[in-house]
């Protein structure tokens, strides 16, 4: 096991770009709540609602906002944005190493365009065209299919599978379980069942993109299918063939979003959001969990589907009278446009 990472509070407020207050030489080797924080931990306060955990946590360094340090005696990292430096502070305490460049003697390396600096783990498999870039990570029984194209200094975790003719950018992050490149759904009925469209198309992924484990993203039926700059994706995710999703834009776990579908830039899918294939939706679009969207959103904002939970005897009353909603629709406006005539 690698020796824990530490840093003194001011090597960590010179790394981060921060102020601080307190004693410069305070030890921190890991980053914990503020209620279970120990002697050693940095922690951190985002929301003031909370802080009343602050005076009783045991924290031996805290990132606060400036003016809740005005009153803070301890010691601490001064930021605006006090999550976004956790977030910045956390990749400075991952446990994870990089693996050492070079190829473990079970993978099997046919492509010849692989830099001397990735590193290949046991039972990978790069076939033939395919590219490699400098400082990338395959992880065990990951798969390269032929004539695919990985950028420099991504990190692909153990048994991922990339199909052929995918290209993905540099910077990138695939969790272990993620399939991309596979045929998209692409059947046509035929009086002897259905016939198989070949998926001709690719998929096309950007920089700076992470991908959750056990995702898929399926490739083009004619184009590619296109992942934009900085696109982060949960868990299960599901992505069709055809589907363009720009920049900056985040979906949450177990999101499904149909064939042809274009989804603008930075918009939020928050859980399990389905999405109907051939829609448009717009530029900053944030979608509440379980929506479905059936129709394209072509303005900014937030937009939700669904019921709101409630007791079980009620929905079940309230379900019972959906298929009635019309025809009280149509009494009531009968009975309006009667009183308007008298």
């Amino acid at each position: 096991m690698s020796a824990a990472k530490t840093f003194s509070l001011a090597e960590l407020a010179a790394v981060l770009e921060l102020d601080f207050q307190g004693d410069a030489a305070t030890i921190l080797a890991g980053i914990a709540p503020l209620a279970t924080a120990n002697n050693g931990d940095l922690s951190f306060l985002s929301n003031s609602k909370f802080k009343a955990a602050l005076q009783n946590s045991s924290a031996s360094a805290v990132i606060l906002h400036p003016e809740l340090a005005v009153n803070y005696r301890g010691n601490c990292l001064l930021a605006a944005d006090p999550y976004l430096a956790y977030a910045k502070a956390s990749a400075l305490f991952d446990p994870l190493e990089k693996p050492r460049a070079g190829v473990h003697p079970s993978a099997v390396v046919v492509a010849e365009d692989v830099d001397d600096s990735v590193s290949v783990g046991a039972n990978c498999v790069i076939e033939k065209g395919a590219v490699i870039g400098a400082g990338t990570v395959l992880g065990p029984g990951t798969v390269i299919g032929a004539n695919s194209r990985i950028g420099n200094n991504c990190y692909i975790h153990a048994n991922v599978s990339i199909y052929h003719g995918v290209s993905i950018g540099s910077d990138v992050v695939i969790h272990s379980g993620v399939v991309i490149g596979a045929d998209g759904f692409g059947f046509a009925a035929s009086v002897q069942g259905w016939q198989k469209i070949h998926q001709l198309g690719g998929v096309r992924i950007g920089d700076r993109v992470e991908i959750g484990a056990n995702s898929c993203i399926d490739r083009g039926a004619l184009e590619d299918t296109v992942i934009g700059d900085d696109v982060i994706c949960d868990d299960y995710t599901m992505i069709a063939h055809n589907v363009i999703v720009g920049n900056g834009t985040a979906m949450a776990g177990a999101c499904q979003i149909a064939g042809s579908t274009v989804i603008g830039e930075r918009c939020t899918f928050a859980g399990n959001v389905g999405v109907v294939g051939h829609i448009t939706i717009a530029d900053q679009v944030h979608i509440t969990a379980r929506a479905l969207i059936t129709r394209s959103i072509m303005k900014s904002g937030s937009y939700s589907s669904g019921t709101g939970m409630m007791e079980t005897s009620v929905w079940r009353r309230n379900a019972a009278r959906f298929a009635k909603l019309d025809e009280l629709f149509r009494r009531v406006m009968f009975l309006e446009k009667k009183l308007k005539n008298k």
